[in-house]
C-alpha cells in the first residue's frame, strides 16, 4: 500500500474523513521522487505510441504491409494517386507527341497496304510505355516515401508539398532511373550475347542444354540479387535521408542485407497482384482503341492506337504505381524499425515520447 493515497468510497459525503489507513501504514519518505517509481502510461495511450498514425510502428509482417499500403493511399490519395497519374501523364505524353507529330508531318497511318506497320507501331509504343513507367517509377516511389514517412506520424500531406520534399534531389533520381534501366539491360544484353556465343561456337545440343540448365536460375538469381541488393530502396533513402545517389545505393545494400529473400519474396509478389491488376485496368482502354482504330480515318488510326495505349497504361499506373511504391516505402521503414529502432524515433516526431 506504501505510496498510494487513499480516497472516500465512491458517495461518501464530502469533507468525511476517509476510511482509516490499517495499523502499521506511515506516509511515504519525503526523500522518495516520483521518477523513482515505475511510470505507467494512462489507459489508451499505450496503443497511440504504437500507432500515432495509419502504420504501426513494429516490424511489418506481410499482411501488416499491404494493410498498410491501402491505409496510406486511402489516408492520403491526392499524394499517392494523384502523383502517380501526374507522373504517369507526364511520362506517357511523350510517346503520344511522337506519333502526332509523325501522323500530321509525314502521314503515318495504318491501312491494309501498309503491313506489319500497326503491329509496329503498336509494339514501339508498348515498349516505349515500359521502359518510360520503369523510369518513372522511381518519381513515384520517392514521392510516396515522403507520403509514408509522415503518414506514419498521423500527417497528411498535399501534392505539391510532396513534390517539393524531392527538390535538390531530382537530379539524383533521374540519374538512379537510368541505372536501373541500364542495369537491367546490361544484364539482359550480357546474358543474351553469352547464349549465342554457345550456340555458334559448339556443336550438338549438349552444351546448349547444359549451360541453360546452368544459367537460367543464376540469371534470375542475379536479377532478383542486383534488383533488391541495389535497386530496389534508394529512392526512399533519396528523401528521407538526404543523401547522394550512390550512398543511397551503399544504404539500401546494407538494409537489405540478411533480409534479402525475404524482401525479394514481397517484391516478386507484389509485382504480381499489381500486373495481374494493371491489366484488368488497361484491358477496356486497349480494348477501345483497337475498335476504334478501325472505324477512324485511316490518316488518323495510329495515332488513336497510341493515345489510347496511353490511357490504358495511365489507368494502370494510377493503381500499380502508388501500391508498388507504398509497399517499397513501408520495407524500408520495416527494415529500418527491424535493424536500427526507427519505430522510436517515428513515435518522437509524432510527439508521443514527449507527452
Amino acid at each position: 500500500m506504501s505510496g498510494y493515497e487513499h480516497f472516500p468510497p465512491p458517495g461518501a459525503p464530502v469533507g468525511e474523513p476517509a476510511t482509516p489507513p490499517p495499523p502499521g501504514w506511515a506516509p511515504p519518505s519525503s526523500t522518495t521522487s516520483d521518477r523513482q517509481r515505475p511510470w505507467t502510461p494512462p489507459v489508451g495511450m499505450l496503443g497511440a505510441a504504437h500507432k500515432p498514425g495509419v502504420i504501426p510502428l513494429r516490424p511489418l509482417g506481410l499482411g501488416d504491409l499491404y494493410d498498410a499500403s491501402f491505409r496510406v493511399i486511402r489516408f492520403n490519395p491526392q499524394a499517392t494517386v494523384g502523383v502517380a497519374v501526374l507522373v504517369a501523364a507526364l511520362t506517357m505524353a511523350v510517346p503520344v507527341l511522337v506519333t502526332a507529330v509523325l501522323t500530321f508531318t509525314l502521314g503515318l497511318t495504318i491501312d491494309e497496304s501498309s503491313e506489319g506497320v500497326g503491329d509496329t507501331v503498336s509494339s514501339w509504343s508498348t515498349l516505349t510505355s515500359a521502359l518510360m513507367l520503369q523510369v518513372s517509377l522511381v518519381f513515384v516511389t520517392a514521392c510516396v516515401a515522403h507520403v509514408v514517412s509522415q503518414a506514419a506520424i498521423g500527417r497528411r500531406t498535399t501534392l505539391a508539398a510532396t513534390w517539393a520534399a524531392t527538390r535538390g534531389r531530382r537530379w539524383r533520381l533521374v540519374g538512379l532511373s537510368l541505372l536501373v534501366l541500364v542495369s537491367f539491360l546490361a544484364i539482359i544484353v550480357g546474358y543474351v550475347v553469352a547464349w549465342v556465343l554457345v550456340v555458334e561456337l559448339t556443336d550438338g545440343a549438349v552444351l546448349p542444354l547444359l549451360f541453360g540448365f546452368v544459367s537460367v536460375p543464376a540469371f534470375l538469381a542475379l536479377m532478383g540479387w542486383v534488383w533488391i541488393r541495389l535497386l530496389y530502396l534508394p529512392a526512399p533513402v533519396l528523401v528521407l535521408e538526404q543523401v547522394g545517389m550512390l550512398r543511397a545505393i551503399g544504404r539500401g545494400y546494407r538494409l537489405s542485407a540478411r533480409q534479402t529473400w525475404r524482401t525479394l519474396g514481397i517484391a516478386l509478389l507484389t509485382l504480381l497482384i499489381t500486373v495481374v491488376a494493371a491489366q484488368m485496368l488497361a484491358v477496356p482502354f486497349s480494348v477501345a482503341g483497337l475498335l476504334l482504330s478501325d472505324v477512324v480515318d485511316p490518316a488518323h488510326s495510329a495515332l488513336v492506337l497510341v493515345v489510347s495505349q496511353a490511357l490504358a497504361t495511365v489507368a494502370a499506373a494510377a493503381f500499380a504505381g502508388p501500391f508498388t511504391a507504398a509497399v517499397v516505402s513501408l520495407q524500408y521503414v520495416d527494415l529500418r524499425m527491424r535493424k536500427e529502432g526507427y519505430d522510436v524515433e517515428l513515435m518522437a516526431r509524432a510527439g508521443v515520447l514527449g507527452r
